[in-house]
This record gives structure tokens, sequence and C-alpha cells, in this order.
């Protein structure tokens, strides 16, 4: 099967991720150019395309083009709606909706800010309280997260198979294990985020893009300097 376009992002970013995933499981590819942020996204002609040099950004065949990665992996789960990622309802639908939404900003914002600027120091200044806001944030959206998964009676977000809700919840998973959850906390606080986590990474169809997450044994701190 021929591309169906171009999709420019970071093999880790969570949206790419989901995206990739979206499109394998569908049975669809996409073409993944190198890219190196920074470089590739400034070229005159990636900047013609995508005037604001975010990625994800996706273009089709036809030159159809799309930046934010939940709209990208919406539109591709679109493209065969019998892979059930968009669930098999308007009420599933729905569902599906709100938990990408949830999944991008109660957990991977504020997670990702939290790893940038321990990890990278970028961006410069961040303190303690912003750090301790961000860390209670997050935990209040991963308990709620976790008490709906604890007496959900699917296997999986939405019913009983793979959505995009699943997709990128597990991102969001696999982003607060690199940052606010130890070991401890992905084994007693948040185990059944986890569980979800492994079940949905464990496809064979997308094992792959996911990959080897690189979870860390305590909550990121940041250090006295």
């Amino acid at each position: 099967m021929a591309p169906i376009g171009k999709l420019y992002g970071h093999p880790k970013q969570p949206g790419t991720i989901a995206i990739l995933s979206a499109a394998a499981i569908s049975g669809l590819e996409i073409e993944t150019p190198p890219f190196e942020f920074g470089v590739t996204n400034k070229d005159p002609d990636f900047v013609h395309k995508f005037p604001l040099a975010k990625i994800p950004a996706f273009e089709d065949i036809e030159g159809f083009k799309m930046i934010e990665g939940a709209a990208i992996a919406r539109y591709v789960s679109s493209l065969v709606p019998e892979s059930g990622l968009l669930g098999r309802n308007a009420k599933e639908t729905a569902l599906v909706d709100q938990w990408v939404h949830f999944a991008e900003s109660e957990v991977i914002l504020p997670t990702r800010t939290i790893y940038y600027a321990i990890a990278a120091k970028v961006p410069p200044g961040y303190t303690t309280e912003q750090h301790e806001f961000r860390i209670q944030r997050t935990n209040r959206s991963l308990q709620y997260l976790e008490d709906y998964l604890a007496t959900c009676h699917s296997r999986f977000i939405v019913n009983d198979s793979i959505t995009l809700a699943d997709l990128f919840v597990a991102g969001a998973a696999i982003c607060a294990g690199m940052t606010v959850c130890g070991a401890a906390q992905r084994e007693k606080a948040y185990s059944h985020i986890f569980a979800h986590q492994a079940r949905v990474t464990a496809d064979e169809r997308i094992k792959v893009l996911f990959g080897q997450p690189e979870f860390i044994n305590e909550p990121l701190a940041i250090q006295a300097e």
C-alpha cells in the first residue's frame, strides 16, 4: 500500500506515536521523513507549509495539511471506520474525544513541562512553586484516571477494543512514568493505569512504535543549586 502522506515529528513524541499507531491499526502507511527539531522545522519549505513550525505536522498525498497531534490522529482513524478507533456509536466517539483531550491537557502537558524544566533546564527559572503546582495537578488527574480504570468493566478505556483514547492514555502514562511516577507510584498508587499502559503497548501492531519506556525509580525533583 502506498503511503497516505508524510508525518513530521519526533519518534518519542506522544502525538507522533498515537498517529502512527492509529495508522498501523488501520492498516495504513504514513511516510516519516527524517526530522531534526530546530533544523527541519526552520527550513523555508517546511515553514511555508506549516507557518507555526509545530510538530507533529501532516501532509497527505493531495497536499492536505494539518497540525496538532490529536486532530491528525483523529483524521487518520476516520479513514478506516471499521478499525473502531473512534468508537462504534456517537456516545463512544464522544468518550474517545473526552479521554484524548484529558490525556493531552491533564497529564501529557504538565509532565512534559516537568521533564523539560528539570532534565533539560528548558525553560529557565522553573521554581519549586511551579513544580509543586504541576505535581499536584498531575496527581489529581492520575487519581481520577486510576479510579475510573479500577471500576472499568472493559480492559480498555471506552469499550472492549483499542480506541484512540487508549493510545493517548497509554502515552500519557509513559510521560507520567518518566517524571512524576517512580516505581512505588506505578506499582501501588496507579497500578491500574500502568497495567493498562502495558496492555496497550504490548499489542503487536504498535509495540515497536511505543518502544521500551524509560521509567524512573523516583519522581523527578528540583535539585538544589
